[in-house]
C-alpha cells in the first residue's frame, strides 16, 4: 500500500515484528537457490517481504507466486549500494524492476551531491522516481553513516518533499547501520509524513524491537530475527 492512495501504514498499529521485516540478501554470489530460500524463509515466518537486488526481482517473484504466496512483497534496490548512478540509470532501473514484478523500490540517494549540499538534485532525483513508479512504494536509502544531524535532518526534509513513503537509514555496505538515536533523529522531523525503514547491522529481535520503538515502521534484515 502507498500512502499516497491509502491510509499510511506507517501510521497503523504494528501487529508483529514480523509483519513489518524485509528480509535482505543482496550480496553478489547470490544464486538462485538462495533466492528460493530467502523466499521460503520469508513465507515461514510471514514476514512483510523480501529484498533483492533488481537482477533478482522476477526469480524471487515468480518463485513467491509458484508457492500461490501472493501478499510477499518483493523488494529491489535501485542505485545499490553506492548511489552514484546517474538518474537516468536510476530510473531505468526502477522501471525494469517494477516490470519484473517488484511490489516497492529502495533507492540509494547520491550521496556526494548529498555531502555538497546540492539538496536540489537529491529531491528532482527522488521526485523522479516516485512519479515513475506510479504509485508504488519508495523508499530513500540515506545512508546516516555518512552525514552530520543536521545534514540528516536537511535530507529528511528533502524526502518529505520529494513524497518518498519512507526514509531508510542504511544499506548495510557503510560504515554504520540503524541505531535508535538515528531513528528518532528521523521521527522527530519526517513528522508522519514519511515512514522509517531501519536497516543495517539488525542481527536480532531486541534490537528490531528497539527500533520500532524508536519510530521504525519496517526493519531491513539479512538475519531471520
Amino acid at each position: 500500500m502507498c500512502f499516497r492512495r491509502k491510509k499510511r501504514f506507517f501510521e497503523q498499529e504494528i501487529s508483529s515484528v514480523a509483519s513489518v521485516v524485509e528480509l535482505t540478501l543482496l550480496d553478489a554470489r547470490a544464486t538462485d537457490r538462495d533466492i528460493c530460500n530467502l523466499v521460503n524463509v520469508a513465507i515461514k515466518n510471514k514476514y512483510h517481504g523480501v529484498c533483492v537486488n533488481s537482477a533478482n526481482v522476477h526469480y524471487a517473484k515468480d518463485y513467491a507466486l509458484a508457492k500461490a504466496i501472493e501478499n510477499l512483497n518483493v523488494i529491489s534496490v535501485v542505485g545499490f549500494p553506492l548511489g552514484a548512478n546517474s538518474t537516468q540509470v536510476k530510473l531505468f532501473e526502477a522501471k525494469q524492476a517494477i516490470a519484473d514484478g517488484a511490489d516497492e523500490i529502495d533507492v540509494v540517494i547520491n550521496i556526494g551531491k548529498a555531502l555538497d549540499g546540492d539538496y536540489d538534485y537529491v529531491k528532482n532525483e527522488l521526485l523522479r522516481i516516485v512519479r515513475q513508479s506510479r504509485g508504488k512504494i519508495v523508499k530513500a536509502i540515506i545512508e546516516t553513516c555518512y552525514f552530520t544531524r543536521e545534514q540528516i535532518v536537511a535530507l529528511c526534509k528533502v524526502c518529505i518533499k520529494a513524497k518518498v513513503d519512507y526514509v531508510k537509514t542504511s544499506t548495510g555496505f557503510g560504515t554504520g547501520g540503524a541505531t535508535p538515536e538515528i531513528v528518532r533523529l528521523i521521527a522527530e522531523n519526517v513528522q508522519a509524513k514519511c515512514g522509517i525503514k531501519a536497516s543495517g547491522g539488525i542481527r536480532t529481535r531486541v534490537q528490531a524491537e528497539e527500533l520500532i520503538r524508536a519510530g521504525a515502521s519496517r526493519i531491513g534484515t539479512s538475519t531471520e530475527i
